[in-house]
């Protein structure tokens, strides 16, 4: 089965079975990040720019680590190093990039939207990496997969996520995630960090913690986005760990099994206590692991590989 796009821009338009398709596809590609030689050659003679005009370190990382280990030639361009600096416009950017045929671009930028925009303009491959406070579409992925390999089965799970929604790509992503895969979605955070009308998503929303984590099968935990956010939303950090922080006393309410998840980065002692982080609960770590596989998955197909070839290699 084949994933019949040019660009992977969100997981609100993508299809349940888009997604089975390409998780079939992440779980053959992590056999492959095991191997002795983490190496094989499907993107062989392909292009890769990961373009990214904000920091990151997971996402960058695995990006670049799925490119290598595909067999492609990939560099990284950052806003601090590219043209945009002296005034050039991102379509300038991507144009001249495309100009040196390349086949795909990984972009990450502060604009909601820039992903489309520059998919409808270029012949290239456009892989959104996170556009402002719109979508994260590779980390919903991932999440998924993660959740995969623990739970089995997401359909009829009870996820909360808790935090900052309002600033949250991956809150808007993972809810459409979720909701396709037949999870039950629920939100907590702050009143003045939940988006208006936000239940129109489908899910629920409540403000009392200690009430929403009980009986969820999923902790879904977001950072308090700082350097997003307008002055007033919190009146203290002390004030959020108290009311909002996975702290230990709160986690040990929950159900025994829940699961604990992050995007990251993690804040240490705000959003979530590091006993929860790095306790038997917590996938964190494997969400890391599985960008890779999901990166290496979503580049392998969008270049026309076909699921279920790829154990032929």
């Amino acid at each position: 089965m084949r994933v019949e796009r040019k660009d992977l821009l969100g997981i609100e338009n993508l299809t349940r079975n888009e997604i089975e398709i390409i998780l079939d596809t992440a779980e053959t590609m992590k056999e492959i990040s095991e191997r002795a030689i983490r190496k094989v050659p499907y993107l062989r003679g392909k292009t890769v720019v990961n373009l990214f005009f904000e920091p990151s370190t997971r996402t960058l990382a695995s990006f670049a680590l799925a490119e290598k280990r595909l067999s492609a030639d990939s560099f990284n361009l950052s806003g601090s190093s590219s043209s945009a600096l002296k005034g050039e416009t991102l379509l300038d950017t991507v144009r001249n990039l495309e100009a040196m045929k390349i086949d795909f671009v990984v972009i990450r930028h502060a604009m909601s939207g820039a992903a489309y925009f520059i998919a409808e303009r270029l012949e290239a491959s456009v892989i959104n990496a996170g556009d402002g406070t719109h979508e994260h579409p590779t980390q919903a992925l991932l999440d998924l997969l993660s959740l995969k390999e623990r739970l089995g089965n997401i359909k009829d799970k009870k996820v909360l996520i808790v935090g900052d929604i309002l600033h949250s790509r991956v809150a808007r992503s993972n809810i459409w995630a979720f909701k396709k895969m037949g999870a039950k979605v629920s939100l907590c955070g702050p009143p003045t960090l939940m988006p208006y009308k936000i239940e129109n998503m489908g899910v629920e929303v409540s403000y009392n913690l200690d009430e929403a984590i009980q009986d969820m099968d999923v902790i879904y935990v977001l950072r308090i986005q700082k350097e997003r956010q307008r002055g007033g939303l919190l009146p203290s950090l002390r004030e959020y760990i108290e009311l909002y922080g996975i702290t230990l006393e709160r986690f040990e309410n929950a159900k025994d099994d829940v699961v604990i998840m992050h995007p990251g980065p993690i804040n240490r002692g705000i959003e979530i206590d590091p006993r929860v982080a790095d306790g038997t609960n917590s996938i964190i770590l494997d969400q890391v692991t599985n960008g890779v596989a999901v990166r290496m998955a979503i580049l392998y197909l969008l270049s026309g590989g076909k699921s279920g070839e790829v154990s032929e290699a």
